[in-house]
């Protein structure tokens, strides 16, 4: 894997309390926790989309960013902030929502296709490629590709929550090793944890 720094988070979601507790929301669940680890509050910035903030991760400065575009437009965000501090497309961690893998998994990928993501699709055609990296969080599947769309925006069980909170925090405990560009103990420690 490549050894790249980070320098943008996205955490993929829905913007309003109508979604914020739906499984598509896993992104910002991510990147609010992220804040809260380290000691920050993300902002409303109406020229990037979303809420951000500016923070250090080790000896780096890291861009957190939950977009208020909704999950279809999240590219909108994505390339808004990008462009503006010239953040080259393999210098960001997206972290969304993953169907096929089961609520308490969390991966780390590079690179790949949208699987049917909508927030991943829009990213791709906006940043007119694909090889971001991505922190996929298991939400499970219902069973049938009919029921996604209900599925994804609603809540999640009790103890699908609990998995999916304890696969954040142990992506958290590896967050330095991601931004720095240290895949391999990264994905090691995260693959081995959840």
């Amino acid at each position: 894997m490549s050894s790249t720094v980070i320098k943008l988070i996205v955490g993929l979601g829905n913007p309003g309390a109508k979604y914020q507790q739906t499984r598509h929301n896993a992104g910002f669940w991510f990147i609010d926790e992220l804040a809260r680890a380290c000691h920050t509050n993300l902002l409303p910035e109406n020229k990037f989309h979303g809420d951000v903030v500016k923070t250090h991760i080790g000896q780096h400065d890291i861009w957190l960013l939950k977009p208020d575009t909704y999950m279809n437009l999240s590219g909108n965000a994505i390339s808004a902030i990008a462009r503006f501090y010239k953040i080259s497309i393999d210098e960001i961690l997206v972290v969304h929502d993953e169907l096929d893998l089961p609520p308490g998994v969390a991966r780390l990928k590079r690179g790949g296709g949208h699987g049917g993501h909508n927030g991943l699709r829009d990213t791709i055609e906006k940043m007119s490629g694909r090889d971001f990296a991505r922190l996929r969080l298991g939400i499970g599947h219902p069973g049938d590709k009919s029921r996604v769309h209900d599925y994804v925006l609603h809540q999640a069980t009790r103890d699908e929550q609990t998995a999916i909170e304890i696969a954040i925090r142990h992506a958290i405990d590896v967050i330095e090793n991601i931004v720095m560009g240290e895949w391999d103990k990264a994905m090691n420690q995260l693959h081995t944890n959840t």
